[in-house]
């Protein structure tokens, strides 16, 4: 029987190993046995571990959804322009999801039952998303007379439509997410005159 401390180190060769497949080929094309191969493990310990490569995908984005919040968070804290958080936090995600195809729809899908809250039990990006709008709220640059969740799904999806549509071959330009960002928070009223939005993201 595996030690913690080796499990742990096992979990991290398996879903490093399967981050790497599963860029270069899709999950679809991705076998479990593949997964223990390129991990150095037997397939005993992987199936010990992990019950399918479906449940090793959704483990790798959770991975990537804890690593973001764990890069934000403090920045929220330290109470950043909003506004230039929001287009760096989607910007950065954009760029993951261009980078990674296979698990970014695994993600902008989300789950089987949506409750419209974040998980509870853990790190996410909708989570850090209604954090963002909590941060408006207080710095007067989102409206305060909805509550922060309702805004943050309202602006996850449209993200996750001009996502999906940018990995079926769709263009994305390179303000893209900048825009939508300040569409969102201008709402769809006649235009204001306003500042296109900054962020020190390269691309999105």
């Amino acid at each position: 029987m595996q030690t913690p401390k080796r499990t742990e180190r096992s979990r991290k060769l398996i879903l490093d190993a399967a981050d790497a497949a599963f860029r270069e080929t899709g999950i679809p094309n991705v076998s479990m046995e593949e997964i223990a191969q390129r991990a150095g493990l037997t397939r005993k310990t992987l199936y010990n571990l992990f019950s399918s490569k479906e449940e090793i995908a959704h483990q790798l984005v959770i991975r990537v959804e804890a690593q973001g919040v764990a890069i934000y968070h403090p920045r929220i804290e330290a109470g950043e322009s909003v506004i230039s958080l929001l287009a760096e936090v989607f910007g950065s995600s954009a760029r993951w999801c261009l980078a990674n195809p296979s698990l970014a729809r695994l993600a902008l899908a989300g789950p089987e039952k949506p409750t419209g809250v974040p998980p509870a039990d853990r790190p996410s990006f909708h989570a850090l998303v209604v954090d963002l709008m909590r941060l408006g709220q207080h710095q007067k640059a989102v409206r305060t007379d909805v509550d922060p969740n309702t805004m943050a799904l309202l602006l996850l999806g449209a993200y996750a439509q001009t996502m999906l549509f940018a990995l079926a071959g769709g263009p994305l330009r390179e303000d893209a997410i900048p825009r939508l960002i300040q569409l969102m928070i201008e709402g769809f009223g006649p235009r204001k005159k306003s500042a296109p939005i900054k962020t020190r993201s390269r691309n999105a």
